[in-house]
């Protein structure tokens, strides 16, 4: 929280940034045993998401690893990519529009020649090409792609036409159109070209872009057609590549610890809202926010600020709020770990 003086929590996070097209059935249930009591767990779990696993099933594994009872992501990612995963278990599910609302960092993988009906490995081809760019001919594309752009998601996502999600009218054979939409690119830049048929890409971009449409318009502009081959989220707003634990790094914490879990790997509450302004009230002003009642900055020194703000007291998060002057509304309310 900068200190200025201030798809769905509780389940699974949108389903744009990543883009996530689920697979058939429900997955393996690895960490699934028998039922145990769950408990108020509050904190962020910054996955590094292995390849294969659905956000939906990553977030059920850390919810049992942590017997949390609530727990939600912010920001969805395929199975076919592996990487940053915010999960946030209890408490921290309020924050998570805040965290998904952040600029997300892709590395990217395109395989030429092939455009797949799905925009990715998994899918079937579609249309093929000879055609394999240079590095000078992809470079040549890329401001196109840079900016506010419109982009046509993929027809297999979970966007929802007519109350049915795109992805299942897809396998049922329907002719999925998905109207464009502005989304904004920050970066995009070349970074190899390990061979003829594959360029690796890495993208810095803002709330519901879809990587697999980039791939697929890059790859129709260049009229060599292309699909992702690879995907890595490496950075979600102020969460990191070098602050990603891997699940298996908690499964065996959770094994060492006799079925404890493992809660050195649970961050702040707050952590998530680094682009909030911060404000300090007074216990008396924390107590009035917490039964719904907003308060009045007074004083000489006292800021005067407007749009979200989070509060704290005492050195802890009591709500998430809007400020209107000098007046601040509660939106949100922290209760203290029990």
């Amino acid at each position: 929280m900068a200190d200025a003086g201030m798809n769905d929590a509780g389940g699974a996070g949108a389903t744009h940034d990543g883009g996530e097209r689920p697979r058939e059935g429900r997955g393996p249930r690895k960490d699934r045993g028998p039922r145990r009591p769950k408990r108020d767990v509050d904190g962020w779990v910054l996955l590094d998401k292995p390849v294969g696993m659905t956000s939906t099933q990553a977030v059920g594994a850390v919810k049992w690893l942590f017997s949390a009872k609530k727990a939600g992501h912010a920001g969805t990612l395929d199975p076919l990519a592996s990487g940053c995963l915010p999960i946030a278990l209890g408490e921290a599910t309020k924050t998570v529009p805040f965290v998904m609302d952040g600029r997300k960092v892709y590395r990217f993988t395109v395989r030429w020649g092939v455009q797949t009906d799905t925009d990715d490995s998994e899918g079937q081809p579609v249309e093929t090409s000879d055609i394999r760019p240079d590095k000078a001919a992809i470079e040549a594309i890329l401001d196109s792609f840079r900016g506010e752009i419109e982009q046509v998601p993929p027809a297999y996502s979970a966007l929802k036409i007519n109350g049915e999600r795109a992805y299942d009218l897809a396998r049922e054979g329907v002719q999925v159109e998905l109207a464009a939409r502005p989304i904004v690119i920050h970066s995009l830049e070349l970074i190899e070209q390990p061979d003829a048929d594959h360029a690796v890409f890495e993208a810095e971009c803002g709330k519901g872009t879809y990587v697999r449409s980039l791939a697929r318009d890059m790859g129709r502009m260049l009229g060599a057609r292309g699909h992702i081959s690879a995907l890595r989220r490496t950075r979600v707003g102020t969460f990191a590549e070098e602050e990603l634990v891997p699940l298996d790094t908690l499964r065996a914490r959770h094994e060492e610890l006799g079925g404890v879990a493992p809660i050195e790997s649970l961050r702040p509450v707050d952590i998530g809202l680094d682009s909030l302004p911060a404000l300090k009230v007074s216990p008396a002003d924390a107590a009035r926010l917490g039964r719904g009642q907003s308060i009045i900055l007074r004083g000489r020194d006292a800021p005067i600020l407007e749009g979200p703000v989070a509060i704290t007291a005492g050195g802890r998060l009591v709500a998430l709020g809007e400020a209107e002057g000098a007046e601040i509304f509660p939106k949100r309310i922290f209760h203290p770990a029990k």
